[in-house]
């Protein structure tokens, strides 16, 4: 098989996730404080997704920023963001549309998902705790998310296209920790300084004495 399955595989995972987004009618949270933070991400987060075409060649750094997103602004409504973000990395970038499909599936969509369902995970099986929230969600489940999102695509290649793995894995474990680096300290910010930009936080969870 050659791209273009990639390319069916992609499309199949990014079309149902955003209907299924839309479904919910997200933008409803945009009339309360989330539309700071959105818009901010529109702002600043296209930059971060170009990064790879403004280095020199062979050297490719690239940050997801879609956990944080994620958790910022929840599933439904991070998952039309980042099809906006591609949307702008489509207008200001170099790179084709099945190249900015790929970004939006595997360092937008994925990783989103992915972190989403480790939330559902620890707020299942561990206390409601801060500490639980910025180390378990915003670090560790960063970390876990871009990588697993990473892990996948190379798979999906190697299946698809018959690309190597060589050290690319070594290399995606890296950049998940330098993700999961600055969600970790913007979610602990945030906690702090700005709760109501966190739709996946509540005070009410969270900061609620212990019952007997």
């Amino acid at each position: 098989m050659d791209g273009e399955a990639l390319f069916w595989l992609e499309l199949a995972l990014a079309l149902p996730a955003l209907v299924a987004a839309l479904a919910l009618k997200p933008w409803r949270m945009l009339h309360g404080p989330l539309l700071t933070p959105t818009l901010a991400a529109l702002a600043l987060l296209p930059w971060f997704w170009l990064l790879p075409q403004q280095l020199p060649q062979g050297l490719q750094v690239q940050l997801s920023g879609a956990s944080l997103l994620a958790l910022m602004l929840g599933w439904p409504l991070a998952v039309p963001v980042l099809a906006l973000v591609a949307l702008q990395v489509w207008a200001l970038g170099q790179h084709d549309a099945q190249t900015v499909l790929s970004q939006w599936v595997w360092l937008g969509l994925v990783p989103a998902t992915l972190a989403l369902g480790w939330g559902a995970l620890l707020r299942r099986w561990l206390p409601a705790h801060p500490f639980i929230y910025t180390l378990g969600r915003g670090f560790i489940g960063t970390a876990l998310a871009v990588f697993g999102a990473g892990l996948l695509q190379e798979l999906a290649q190697r299946w698809l296209v018959g690309a190597s793995l060589d050290d690319a894995l070594v290399a995606r474990w890296l950049m998940a920790w330098g993700d999961a680096f600055l969600t970790g300290m913007f979610c602990a910010i945030f906690v702090a300084f700005a709760p109501q930009w966190l739709a996946t936080w509540s005070d009410q969870r969270y900061l609620s004495p212990p019952s007997d």
